[in-house]
């Protein structure tokens, strides 16, 4: 009995397709875009020199149309300096004309001037003086009344704190007049007849006195501290060159 052989036959694709034969392919091939009809080195030329008289008819086109602008600008600029020209001299001209106006005018419009401005004001004063008047009346009608009782009122209450201003102050003076005894007991206790006045310089000249005095004894205090750095000093100098010396 012979063994069975389970291996499946290999196909080639390409020769399956080359059995099958030419495919039917319904657009170009390669060979047709190779086939292709092309133009001749004239040809070519011709198209290049018909590109080249389009750019020329644009460029004469922009040019035409560029010196058109141009003209239409010169144009205006100089419609615009004629206008400016014209405008300042109009305006010189008026200027000189209101100079020879101003010199003969002068005196004349300076008089009536004044006199017209003195009226106008003198009205105006007049109205403004009446209108006050009728509003000060009515104001004073009204206002009489109660201004009777309210300056009763205001000068009872200004009184009275001006009263009460008065005795502050006094209880404070007294109270200063107390610390200033309990600070410097030595002074002389205040005589009915010496003033407060003139316990206030009293107190102000001991206390200059007593700081003239610390000064002084800071000063001699450096002194003697300076003295005392020096002998040591000179102690040293001793003790070193005796030991040299022998």
């Amino acid at each position: 009995m012979g063994k069975r052989d389970n291996r499946v036959a290999y196909m080639n694709p390409i020769a399956m397709a080359r059995s099958r034969g030419p495919i039917q392919s319904s657009g170009p091939t390669i060979q047709d875009y190779l086939n292709r009809p092309r133009p001749t080195w004239e040809e070519v030329k011709e198209q290049l020199e018909k590109k080249k008289k389009g750019s020329k008819a644009l460029a004469e086109f922009e040019e035409k149309m560029n010196e058109n602008w141009k003209k239409e600008l010169e144009r205006h600029r100089e419609k615009l300096l004629s206008g400016s020209e014209s405008s300042s001299k109009k305006r010189q001209r008026k200027k000189k004309e209101k100079k020879k106006s101003g010199r003969y005018s002068s005196s004349s419009s300076s008089s009536s001037d004044s006199s017209s401005s003195s009226s106008d004001s003198e009205d105006e004063d007049k109205k403004q003086g009446k209108r006050k008047k009728k509003k000060k009346n009515r104001s004073h009608k009204s206002s009489e009344s109660s201004m009777s009782d309210t300056e009763s009122d205001s000068k009872d209450s200004l009184k009275k704190k001006k009263k009460s201003k008065d005795a502050t102050e006094r209880e404070k003076d007294i109270k200063g007049l107390g610390k200033k005894r309990k600070m410097y007991p030595e002074d002389k206790p205040i005589s009915s007849e010496s003033s407060e006045s003139d316990y206030i310089e009293e107190v102000r000249a001991k206390k200059k006195k007593s700081s003239e005095d610390r000064e002084k004894a800071t000063e001699k205090t450096r002194k003697k501290k300076k003295h005392k750095k020096h002998s040591k000093k000179k102690k040293k100098k001793t003790a070193s060159s005796s030991p040299s010396s022998s």
